[in-house]
């Protein structure tokens, strides 16, 4: 192979190569922009104090990661949490944003990690069981470390407030560990297993499209 044959076929490599990244980048900005768009459609829970509220705007971050990888999962949480901090600003200085894309980072990243070496509906089950419960031990760590004394400080409040609005809904809930145990887990638990039922409802529907417009 000549000199020239060798430097067309890198550049075609080099162009495919950036094709696919433009690819990339497009569809992970483009279900993020989705995902920002159900985080409005957000409702409280009844076993937690008003200011947890539940969304689904994981789905399609979980889409893109089965779709791409767990990479893609993890920029698609980064560009819903950057737009969404662009749209409606903040009340914590950024430190909530950056607990909530750990938190949904921690969903999809090992979920997407899983799925990638076992692409079954079992593999599927597995890889979103393990997201939930990793999303919801590490979630719990956050809200109790970071996130509730943040809040806590931008509002002007102690803590025992925010302990007293769990009890408001839950009597049981009397300190932080019985606020993390009896609110916050169940939240993600239950978060987790909403956007998990979703996604394997809808997967197989749409990932035909997107890996159409990755490929």
């Amino acid at each position: 192979m000549d000199n020239t044959s060798m430097n067309g076929t890198r550049n075609e490599g080099v162009k495919r190569n950036n094709t696919v990244k433009v690819k990339f980048m497009v569809v992970s900005a483009m279900l993020g922009a989705v995902s920002v768009i159900l985080m409005l459609f957000e409702f409280p829970l009844p076993f937690a104090p008003g200011f947890y509220k539940l969304d689904i705007s994981e789905v399609p971050v979980l889409i893109g990661t089965f779709a791409m990888g767990p990479l893609a999962g993890a920029v698609t949480e980064l560009i819903k949490i950057l737009l969404n901090f662009v749209i409606n600003g903040t009340t914590t200085g950024g430190v909530g944003e950056f607990a909530n894309f750990l938190i949904g980072c921690s969903f999809c990243v090992p979920a997407g990690i899983i799925y990638q070496r076992m692409r079954t509906k079992k593999g599927a089950c597995i890889a979103l069981a393990s997201g939930t419960v990793i999303m919801t031990v590490i979630g719990c760590v956050i809200n109790a470390y970071i996130l509730l004394p943040t809040y806590a400080a931008v509002f002007g409040m102690p803590i025992d407030s925010l302990i007293a609005m769990g009890s408001a809904v839950n009597p049981a809930i009397d300190g932080i560990w019985t606020f993390i145990l009896l609110a916050v887990m169940p939240f993600n638990l239950l978060k987790g297993v909403i956007v998990s039922v979703i996604l394997l409802l809808v997967y197989k529907k749409i990932s035909p499209i997107l890996h159409k417009k990755i490929g």
